[in-house]
């Protein structure tokens, strides 16, 4: 309802206000008739700020449902049953061992507490000797260890490796035989020129 316009037959307050300023003198009768009489007394400037900030808010709530679609697609695979059940199976084989850890703890505290020498390698006295000896040797092979795994890591590839050696071979073998004609080319070429030459001075 429009608060400028009177009922039929009752006096509205802004009406009855009106009337009070126009007998006090505060409010001439030309005033109150310039004043307009539709609902919307707003400057328009103001209603496209209004509409403005709404739609800002849209956007901002539309940005915000779009970045928890996108974490809810990252996260999707993570909180999948399949892999869900994967972490669950590893956990509880990990609590397990962990259980098995407590139940043997005080054997281990005793293994622990054991002392190493002469207690786990009990070597008998004429022995000695052929530990020592041993040790050296374990003590070369760690050291040339890196090259015998390098040595039997490129086991694999002493085929391919024996294939391009024959084609060398192949290639080598026919640039000799090329050298060999190219030789007998050119002592026969010596030949005949030695021969014209004699034949150039006999004549």
């Amino acid at each position: 309802m429009n608060p400028w316009d009177l009922a039929p037959y009752s006096v509205t307050p802004v009406a009855s206000l009106l009337t009070k300023c126009v007998t006090s003198g505060v409010l001439s009768q030309e005033d109150v008739d310039t004043v307009p009489r539709e609902p919307n007394v707003f400057s328009p400037h103001l209603l496209q700020a209004e509409q403005l900030i709404t739609m800002d808010r849209e956007l901002d709530k539309i940005n915000l449902e779009m970045e928890l679609l996108k974490l809810e697609k990252e996260s999707a695979d993570v909180t999948h049953k399949f892999y869900l059940s994967q972490r669950f199976a590893s956990l509880q084989q990990f609590t397990s061992h962990l259980q098995d850890l407590l139940r043997e703890q005080a054997s281990l505290q005793q293994r622990l507490m054991k002392p190493l020498c002469q207690t786990n390698l009990p070597i008998q006295a004429d022995l000695h000797r052929y530990v020592v000896e041993v040790m050296k040797m374990v003590v070369d092979y760690i050291e040339n260890l890196e090259a015998k795994i390098n040595t039997v890591r490129t086991i694999p590839t002493i085929d391919e490796s024996i294939s391009n050696l024959n084609n060398g071979v192949v290639q080598l073998l026919a640039q000799v035989t090329e050298v060999e004609r190219l030789s007998k080319q050119v002592l026969q070429r010596r030949c005949q020129n030695s021969s014209t030459s004699i034949n150039d001075i006999i004549s």
